[in-house]
């Protein structure tokens, strides 16, 4: 039997590349300054890189699975020409909501919801446990924390707002649950965190 393996997950849209309010063309994809570096650190660690992403712009018919698919490899293809890459990725097309259709519906994948986690963690036999999450927003570290992954917040995106809520209510409100263990600049230094993390427990 093959050996569980760790991961970094990560959000996409203002965890690696910059927030665009529903990225629905792909020039307007740009990285994050440090973010290829980030990404081939944790390849070069023998980790995992997985992307977990809500794009609930499928739901709302702003464009459609193929093209969220499309940005996927257009980003992959950004991150392989600064030698990194991702080892997967999944993404959530559904909203409570404001969905349309099929995509209409309270479902399992849609962060916080741990489904993309755990689809995952099955299909590449990821150690949900021993594994990280970085994200720059609070359903992000839910969706880690409910399943034991530990959650690391960035300041990029609506990170700020996230840091920003948590301070607010340091007690109650958010809950426990949304807690990161770690709050980043960027997702250079919240990678940075999870290496020193690793050679202090080989130590």
């Amino acid at each position: 039997m093959r050996e569980m393996r760790m991961a970094v997950f990560l959000d996409r849209d203002g965890t690696i590349n910059e927030e665009a309010a529903y990225l629905n063309r792909l020039e307007k994809l740009r990285l994050i300054p440090g973010a290829a570096e980030a990404i081939r650190r944790i390849n070069e660690s023998g980790l995992m890189a997985v992307v977990v992403t809500n794009q609930s712009g499928v739901a709302r018919g702003l464009f459609d699975e193929a093209f969220v698919k499309k940005t996927n490899a257009y980003l992959q293809d950004i991150l392989r020409a600064e030698g990194a890459s991702i080892d997967a990725f999944y993404f959530c097309p559904h909203h409570p909501t404001e969905g349309r259709g099929i995509y209409l519906q309270t479902c399992r994948c849609r962060k916080p919801a741990p489904g993309m986690l755990l689809r995952a963690a099955e299909e590449l036999r990821i150690d949900l446990r021993r594994s990280y999450l970085i994200g720059d927003a609070l359903t992000d570290i839910e969706a880690g924390n409910s399943v034991g992954v530990k959650g690391i917040l960035v300041r990029t995106g609506c990170g700020e707002e996230s840091v920003a809520a948590l301070a607010a209510d340091p007690e109650s409100g958010v809950g426990a649950i949304s807690r990161p263990l770690y709050i980043a600049a960027d997702l250079r230094e919240a990678v940075a965190w999870i290496m020193d993390r690793r050679e202090e427990k080989e130590r």
